[in-house]
C-alpha cells in the first residue's frame, strides 16, 4: 500500500545557476539553511568575484604562498592529483584559458594560437606547490590561476547531502544546476518510478524542458556536463566551455554530453571531465574497471550509450535518439 505525499520545492539562484531543493515536508527554515550553506561555500570557492579564498591564492601567484583552511586544502590537493593523471583532461590550473575565452560570460572571439601557447605555459599542475604541514598553496608562476569550477558544485552538493542526512532527512533531492544529489528512493506522487528519483536527461541545444529520457536512481549523484551548456558560434563552428588542456581549444570529439552516476557528486564532476576527454570507446573500456562509476553518453549522431545500468535505469523518451546496445 502506498500513500501520496506532497513534494515541497524550494529554489534560489546561486553559483550562477538555479538551485532546486525538494523535500517531503514543509520546512522553509531548513531550505534557508541549505541555501546559506551553499552561498557560504560559493563565496570561498568562486573565481567570479575579487574576494574569495581561491582568488587570494591567484592574486599571490609568483609572489607568496597562501594559508587556506583544511577543507579548501583538501579539495585543491584532490584537484591537483586528478589533473596529474596520465592523459587527464581535467586541469584545475586552466584558469588563464577560461578567463581568456570567457565562454558563457559574453566571450565570442577565438584567441590566436600564439596567445593560447603563452597561456598554456601557465597551466601546469606541477607548478602548484602544496605544503601539508602549513596548509599553504603557492602558484609558482606569476599569472597562474587555479579554477575549481569543474569540481566546486560537486563538492558543495556532497556537503548539502551530508547536512541533510545530519538533519535526519530521509528523502530529498538537491539540484545545483547540473549536479543532482538524491537522498533516499523518493516517493510516490510522480517523484518515484521503479523505486527511485526520476531525473531528466536534457536534450542538447534544445529548450530547457526538452528531454532525451529519464534516469531513475536512489541515493546517488547524477552529474551531467555537455557542450550545449555554455558556448558561442562563429563562422558556423561551435566553441564550447570544455577546453582541452593540451591545446587550449574546446575538446572536439563525438560527444555532446556525459552523465555520471555515482555515490559522491565530486566524483561525478571529476569523471564527467575525464570521460569527456577520453571519448566513448576508451571510456567504456575504462569504466569496466570502475564498479562504482557508471555513465551515459550522448553522441553527435544521436546515440545514447550506457556503460551499464547496475545503479540506475534509463528510459528513452525522444524517438529522434536511439539507445545503443
Amino acid at each position: 500500500m502506498t500513500t501520496d505525499r506532497r513534494i515541497y520545492s524550494y529554489s534560489a539562484v546561486l553559483m550562477g545557476s538555479p538551485i532546486l531543493l525538494k523535500l517531503f515536508e514543509h520546512n522553509e527554515s531548513l531550505a534557508a539553511r541549505v541555501f546559506r550553506l551553499i552561498k557560504a561555500h560559493e563565496n570561498i570557492l568562486t573565481v567570479n568575484r575579487p574576494h574569495s579564498d581561491i582568488m587570494a591564492i591567484n592574486h599571490a601567484a609568483g609572489r607568496q604562498p597562501v594559508v587556506v583552511s583544511q577543507p579548501i586544502f583538501e579539495i585543491i590537493k584532490r584537484a591537483k592529483a586528478v589533473s596529474l593523471l596520465e592523459g587527464s583532461c581535467f586541469n584545475f590550473t586552466i584558469g588563464p584559458l577560461v578567463k581568456r575565452w570567457k565562454i558563457g560570460f559574453s566571450g565570442n572571439t577565438v584567441p590566436d594560437s600564439d596567445e593560447l601557447q603563452a597561456l598554456l605555459a601557465l597551466t601546469s599542475p606541477d607548478d602548484v606547490q602544496l605544503d601539508e604541514s602549513s596548509r599553504c598553496v603557492f602558484l609558482a608562476k606569476a599569472g597562474m590561476e587555479i579554477d575549481l569550477g569543474a569540481i566546486a558544485k560537486g563538492y558543495i552538493a556532497d556537503i548539502v547531502r551530508d547536512f541533510l542526512q545530519q538533519e535526519h532527512i530521509e528523502n530529498a533531492l538537491i539540484n545545483l544546476g547540473g549536479n543532482v544529489h538524491t537522498i533516499g528512493a523518493g516517493d510516490d506522487n510522480g517523484a518515484r518510478e521503479e523505486g527511485g528519483w526520476a531525473i531528466g536527461l536534457k536534450k542538447p541545444f534544445a529548450d530547457a524542458a526538452a528531454l532525451i529520457g529519464v534516469i531513475n536512481v536512489a541515493n546517488k549523484s547524477v552529474v551531467t556536463s555537455g557542450i550545449y551548456e555554455r558556448y558561442f558560434e562563429l563562422d558556423g563552428r561551435c566553441y564550447h566551455h570544455i577546453l582541452d588542456p593540451k591545446t587550449g581549444y574546446p575538446l572536439d570529439n563525438e560527444l555532446l554530453s556525459v552523465t555520471v552516476i555515482c555515490d559522491d557528486s565530486i566524483d561525478g564532476d571529476i569523471y564527467t571531465t575525464l570521460l569527456y576527454g577520453m571519448g566513448v570507446e576508451k571510456s567504456l573500456a575504462y569504466l569496466q574497471q570502475c564498479a562504482d562509476i557508471e555513465a551515459i553518453f550522448v553522441t553527435r549522431d544521436q546515440q545514447v550509450i550506457c556503460s551499464s545500468q547496475r545503479q540506475f535505469s534509463f528510459a528513452l523518451t525522444d524517438t529522434a535518439y536511439r539507445l545503443a546496445n
